[in-house]
């Protein structure tokens, strides 16, 4: 028989701090062994269930969280969603996920609100009108959509953005990707939770992995703060302590962890429907569904495992903002929060088998780990269940720096290079 709800049940409801919901996942109890055992709750790690689950068939999974469900760096973006990239291996891996992006509330049967409202990045200089026409020729070539703007019609997209002719870097052009998107990134974490949990994945919370189980070249399981769990498998799919993980295998990855901060103002009317960045001054923001501005900038110079970032970075964000947006001067701030990006010597991530029997990463993401979740989740799923590679993953290979087969990535928000 199909519920009903009248407006009295609506506000009983609304009162009993979600008491009385029925739960979209369970809280199951730890099973002593399992098949394969995912290591991070977040995006990635979730995506990855889902499609053991859904391509595979193996539903004897455990996600272990050292905290809550998507409490890391998918709570702590800004959302965006784009491929905009420079390098041959990027482009098809990142255009692939706004393709499944675009299905996603649909697969998950889950409303993500995603919305394909395009971004904007303005160029203010000329090496950068250089590189942006280097981008769109290498994205052209794979079918990526980018396409170069005079400054009129940068101006017709952001009627509210300011150039004032003695700012420090005046803004000369632009280019436009018309499929760039923002997602609400609790939803996501909670649409690909409830479909694993619906497979019969166990989603272990609070659950933090104290050590890796070996016996001889092979992982075993991970010990927890719940106790020993057993497997035949390990994917490791953290970001922010991926070193910290990989070390306790007696591997070395090159990487740093820095923090990323973003802010988000009090909610105001509808005034920008379409994502701009500004390289040049190290800002970029969206307005989100409910009102807020979300403003990002660069990462802090610092190596750090802490969630929160420097008053540097903090002032330089807001004066640049102020400086192209001066309608925005007087937004209050709601909230500010870093998340922590492990950013690695290329730039590019690291999705690949280890030189231990077993043990998979999906690490390394820097700042580019929101807008690959659907397209990761399902190429770590596919390396952990085949123990091979996909094509589109293999540039990725952990031992590419041995070799020196590097993919340098400069398009990225966090970058070493």
């Amino acid at each position: 028989m199909k519920k009903s709800y009248s407006i009295f049940s609506l506000l009983k409801n609304s009162g009993d701090y979600h008491k009385s919901w029925e739960k979209a996942w369970r809280s199951p109890e730890l099973k002593p062994e399992y098949d394969v055992i995912i290591i991070g709750g977040g995006g990635h790690g979730l995506a990855t269930a889902h499609h053991l689950v859904r391509d595979h068939g193996i539903t004897n999974v455990a996600v272990v969280e050292k905290g809550y469900l998507g409490g890391g760096n998918t709570g702590r973006n800004t959302m965006t969603v784009r491929s905009n990239h420079l390098r041959e291996a990027s482009i098809p891996f990142f255009d692939k996920s706004i393709e499944m992006w675009e299905g996603l509330s649909q697969e998950l049967n889950y409303n993500i609100m995603f919305s394909q409202r395009g971004m904007v990045s303005c160029i203010q200089s000329a090496s950068s009108s250089k590189d942006a026409m280097r981008r769109l020729n290498t994205m052209h070539i794979y079918g990526a959509d980018y396409t170069m703007l005079t400054l009129d019609e940068v101006k017709k997209l952001v009627p509210i953005l300011h150039n004032a002719p003695n700012a420090r870097l005046p803004i000369l052009s632009g280019v436009y990707q018309g499929r760039a998107a923002i997602a609400r990134h609790d939803a996501v974490a909670w649409g690909y939770a409830r479909s694993a949990d619906a497979g019969g994945v166990d989603i272990i919370q609070n659950c933090e992995v104290k050590g890796l189980l070996r016996e001889g070249g092979q992982v075993t399981g991970v010990e927890t703060t719940r106790g020993v769990i057993r497997a035949k498998k390990v994917g490791v799919a953290v970001a922010g302590h991926a070193g910290v993980i990989a070390e306790m295998a007696g591997l070395r990855l090159p990487i740093e962890t820095h923090p990323l901060q973003a802010f988000a103002s009090t909610p105001i009317k509808p005034i920008l429907d379409i994502v701009v960045t500004c390289p040049g001054y190290g800002v970029y923001l969206s307005q989100s569904d409910k009102g807020e501005l979300v403003v990002g900038g660069g990462a802090d110079p610092y190596p750090s495992y802490g969630q929160r970032g420097s008053l540097r970075v903090t002032e330089g964000v807001i004066a640049a903002m102020t400086e192209i947006f001066p309608i925005f001067r007087r937004i209050q701030l709601l909230r500010q929060w870093a998340g922590m990006i492990d950013i690695s010597y290329d730039n590019s991530p690291i999705i690949s088998k280890t030189p231990l029997g077993g043990l998979y990463l999906d690490v390394g993401w820097g700042s580019g780990g929101f807008k690959a979740i659907p397209i990761s989740g399902k190429m770590f799923a596919d390396l952990i269940a085949r123990d091979e590679p996909h094509d589109m993953i293999k540039p990725f290979a952990f031992n590419r720096f041995e070799g020196g087969n590097l993919v340098v990535e400069g398009a990225v928000a966090a970058s070493r290079v």
